[in-house]
């Protein structure tokens, strides 16, 4: 059974509600409402209430357990922008948009099924194919490089007196 909750009208920006809410999209109410409670955003606790609004119509309404529930959509849209006009030089006005939301969120319960594992049937396969895969796998895998280049053989390069005026303090 899916539960709905709106919050109209919500007096902060769409994409600043967005970052909040896509921390708890599919996640179940309990943990989703320990990450409203930490996360240090504005739209953090309208979200939080419309999650706790959600919940208790779950409980009263539908007789749900909470434990049983989760976010199975969260969506924020536009909602309408306040016009504001600021004035500036030389006898302009510059518009100002105080933009607000609207939050939808869809709880539903989480069901629990009992899967029922099929029985995959071993096919006799012969010798041939499997030592060919054998062989195709060693030459796929990759080679262990050594740890050290003094394993390999390479010697440091010895650096000449002519770089060492390079990096003097002073060079004459």
């Amino acid at each position: 059974m899916k539960i709905t909750a709106k919050l109209k009208h919500l007096r902060i920006s769409a994409r600043k509600v967005r970052l909040v809410v896509d921390l708890i999209r599919g996640k179940k109410v309990e943990e989703a409402k320990t990450i409203l409670n930490f996360t240090i955003k504005r739209g953090s606790l309208p979200v939080l209430k419309l999650l706790n609004q959600a919940v208790a119509n779950a409980k009263n309404n539908f007789q749900l357990d909470p434990v049983n529930l989760f976010v199975a959509e969260i969506k924020v849209d536009d909602g309408p922008k306040l016009k504001r006009w600021r004035a500036r030089a030389r006898g302009q006005a510059y518009e100002i948009q105080k933009k607000t939301s609207h939050i939808s969120l869809v709880l539903d319960e989480i069901v629990k099924e009992k899967r029922k594992r099929k029985k995959v049937k071993e096919a006799a396969v012969p010798e041939t194919e499997t030592l060919e895969k054998a062989e195709v796998k060693e030459k796929t895998e990759k080679k262990e490089k050594p740890k050290y280049k003094s394993e390999v053989g390479v010697k440091k390069p010895r650096i000449g007196k002519g770089i060492t005026k390079i990096f003097r303090r002073k060079a004459f």
